[in-house]
């Protein structure tokens, strides 16, 4: 009997044993859960420096749950159709709202911390007007390829092309941006191979195809400012002399390939060198490679705009583009030819937007292109400006396939590339068909 009643008694205490281990269990569960839902994603801005492979990666990751096992069941096909869908609405919209809660850091052109915004400050969900979209649908589609190829051709040499950049905040990775530019180069060839107009231009199709995002400017100078500043900028067409001339009196110089070693050009401004360091009798006479001679105008207007388009006086024609400058800041406010930074060329092929270096430049086309803060906006996102023109709403299409010191950082302006010029006054007459401020939206596949 009192074996009996000790086994029965054991039997008692084991259940009630595994039971309170269970409830703890289910608890601590419960609690772990809660914290991860509560906490921050401190993993968000240390995603604008990760690769976007391993984003792509995590992303997978976090769908494809053990439901593998229920695709030998056919009748569990459309349950498992409704899980996968939920699981994925369930991790945007967690992923999408820590990101959106996370201030992020807006960085300068060294990638120092210059302050911290608000995603919701910036971007909100929009929607494109019912108005054509104007734009070259070749042109578009040869920038759009030229750029997706510097991310695949030049991703690990660049890692400032995988910043997600301010979009972050919105749930919007560079595997994003690649699958909009991948999307849009798909539409754009078969619209172009079958001799239509192009789908793209059609509002309710970007609407449907496309998540549109409004982004209002933040300019910490001018707070009352919430349309972008539309700047433009060209190449312009100038005489050039081989020789130095009374005319074509100022040089506009190339490194040679030793220079990567040797930094000695660092060491002068803008002055120095139209000093006569390079020139014959100066100190640093056959450093360099003397390109042409233009006017000061000439000169200034080729740094301005980052391309130059020479007709020299023997009948040659060739543009030129910077390469590299002497490492000294761009001082926004400050006159041309006050400024210390000096830039160097090299005689390229085409108008050159981004790249590294010269010879992994984008080529670009006027109409359809940008230039913008590529480390807090990012390289190659699709952009459309909306502004009204004559009573009617305008809408125009282009990448961010450029940049420059004045957008470093500039989370309130766009560059937009006009064109090619004989002088400012035909550039003047052209622009006066394009607005000073815009609505601006970026296009993420969705």
């Amino acid at each position: 009997m009192n074996i009996l009643f000790k086994q029965k008694f054991c039997l008692t205490v084991g259940f009630v044993g595994l039971l309170l281990v269970s409830l703890a269990s289910s608890h601590l569960y419960t609690q772990s859960k809660t914290q991860q839902l509560a906490e921050p994603d401190q993993s968000s801005t240390k995603d604008n420096f990760a690769p976007f492979q391993s984003q792509i990666s995590f992303t997978s990751n976090q769908i494809a749950d053990p439901l593998t096992s229920k695709l030998q069941n056919p009748f569990l096909t459309q349950q498992i159709s409704d899980e996968l869908i939920g699981k994925q609405n369930f991790f945007s919209s967690r992923q999408n709202l820590l990101a959106a809660s996370s201030p992020y850091p807006v960085v300068d052109e060294f990638k120092k911390y210059k302050f911290s915004i608000n995603g919701s400050q910036v971007l909100t969900p929009g929607k494109l007007p019912s108005s054509q979209v104007k734009f070259n649908q070749g042109d578009l589609l040869t920038v759009l390829v030229n750029t997706r190829k510097y991310f695949q051709d030049y991703a690990s040499e660049d890692p400032d092309i995988l910043r997600a950049g301010i979009l972050a905040t919105q749930g919007v990775t560079v595997p994003d941006v690649l699958k909009t530019l991948d999307f849009m180069i798909a539409v754009l060839k078969e619209d172009i191979a079958n001799n239509r107009a192009t789908r793209l231009q059609d509002p309710k199709f970007i609407n449907t195809n496309f998540r549109v995002i409004k982004w209002s400017a933040y300019n910490p100078n001018s707070k009352q400012q919430k349309q972008l500043r539309i700047t433009k900028y060209a190449v312009f067409t100038h005489p050039g002399s081989r020789k130095k001339t009374s005319t074509f009196n100022t040089p506009i110089y190339s490194l040679k390939e030793t220079s990567n070693n040797d930094k000695f050009y660092t060491r002068y401004t803008k002055q120095d060198v139209l000093s006569g360091i390079y020139e014959p009798g100066g100190r640093e006479f056959g450093k360099i490679t003397t390109l042409a001679y233009l006017t000061r105008n000439g000169l200034e207007e080729a740094i301005m705009e980052g391309t130059i388009l020479v007709n020299f006086t023997d009948g040659y024609k060739a543009f030129f583009n910077v390469d590299r400058n002497n490492g000294m800041s761009y001082i926004r406010g400050l006159k041309a030819t006050a400024q210390k930074r000096y830039w160097y060329f090299r005689e390229v092929d085409a108008i050159k937007g981004y790249g590294y270096k010269i010879d992994a430049k984008i080529s670009i086309k006027p109409g359809v292109t940008f230039a913008g803060d590529v480390l807090n906006i990012g390289l190659g996102k699709v952009i459309v400006i909306e502004h009204t023109q004559g009573g009617r709403k305008r809408l125009q299409m282009g990448v961010i396939a450029d940049t420059g010191g004045a957008f470093l950082p500039n989370l309130y302006q766009l560059d937009f590339l006009a064109g090619i010029f004989q002088n400012k006054k035909e550039f003047g007459q052209n622009i006066t068909q394009l607005p000073d401020y815009a609505t601006a939206y970026f296009l993420i596949k969705k």
